[in-house]
């Protein structure tokens, strides 16, 4: 079982296998930063969709060798993405990630119903595993990125993507917690609801195979001294390795929260594409990207 990221990286660098990343708008330091990393550790290889000049100066500036990668022009953020896509959709390349460019510009290219990688039918979300220093394992947590309120539907395909991404890190019948700020259900608590139809579908198979549990706030889900503190009983039992969250607007603030202040580490997807999507907020860390990219080539 992958417990750490840098596990996680190593089974990827053990593979011996090198994939095609093409990059939208990837002219920022800490992308390129990344990239190169990935790169000179040999499973990626990148392709910069951006401004040649802004590029060869970021690379100059962080004293990187620009001949590490392949540079594509783009004339703006937009139609990078849209190359970057194309790369792709087309087979040229085996990853997109998004680099100095707002999310929603580069999703639009991402979704773009004939162009685009979604799969038909499928619902976009986000899954990322956090390394956390006083969590014993890797916590994986959805939606922090994409929907911000998912309906019944959107949260099944959030647990399904969420339980099959804890299975490629060696993770069989992972605990996945159902958050809410209670233990509590009723009216007042809009999850409750889809919750309860939550765990009857993983009973009849509905959800792929796994141990879940909820309503549970975040310390019957992730300790379990509050477990016995408050005498609740549950199969997650303070151990568990998925958060899933009721709304972008609780899971969003917490990833960022651990980001920032308990010295948490991402890695993280877009998932319900054909290909990976690697999609990162444009201040996140050299590291944090470095893991994302590692993960994309995990998940390919």
């Amino acid at each position: 079982m992958i417990r750490t990221l840098n596990q996680m990286v190593e089974t990827v660098r053990s593979a011996s296998i090198k994939y095609r990343i093409a990059v939208a708008w990837a002219q920022d330091p800490n992308t390129i930063t990344a990239l190169q990393r990935a790169v000179n550790e040999g499973f990626i290889e990148a392709i910069l969709v951006g401004n040649p000049q802004e590029i060869s100066k970021t690379c100059k500036t962080e004293n990187i060798d620009e001949s590490l990668f392949s540079v594509i022009a783009a004339a703006d953020a937009i139609s990078a993405c849209a190359i970057a896509v194309e790369l792709v959709k087309n087979g040229h390349a085996d990853i997109v990630m998004k680099g100095l460019v707002s999310t929603d510009i580069f999703l639009k290219a991402v979704m773009e119903k004939e162009k685009g990688l979604m799969i038909p039918g499928a619902v976009l979300s986000y899954v990322g595993a956090i390394q956390i220093p006083a969590y014993n394992k890797l916590l994986f947590i959805t939606d922090p990125a994409v929907i911000p309120y998912p309906t019944l539907t959107q949260k099944v395909s959030m647990a399904n993507y969420a339980i099959e991404m804890a299975e490629r890190f060696g993770l069989s019948r992972p605990k996945i917690a159902l958050i809410a700020s209670s233990e509590k259900t009723g009216k007042h608590f809009s999850s409750s609801d889809d919750y309860t139809a939550m765990k009857e579908m993983v009973t009849k198979g509905a959800i792929r195979d796994c141990i879940m549990d909820g309503p549970l706030d975040l310390f019957l889900a992730c300790d379990k001294n509050s477990v016995e503190i408050k005498g609740i009983e549950t199969p997650v039992d303070g151990e568990a390795d998925i958060l899933l969250f009721p709304s972008l607007e609780s899971c969003n603030p917490f990833y960022k929260a651990l980001m920032l202040f308990a010295g948490g580490e991402l890695g993280g997807l877009i998932r319900g594409t054909q290909k990976p999507v690697v999609v990162m907020s444009r201040s996140e860390s050299q590291i944090s990207k470095y893991y994302c990219i590692a993960l994309s080539c995990l998940m390919v």
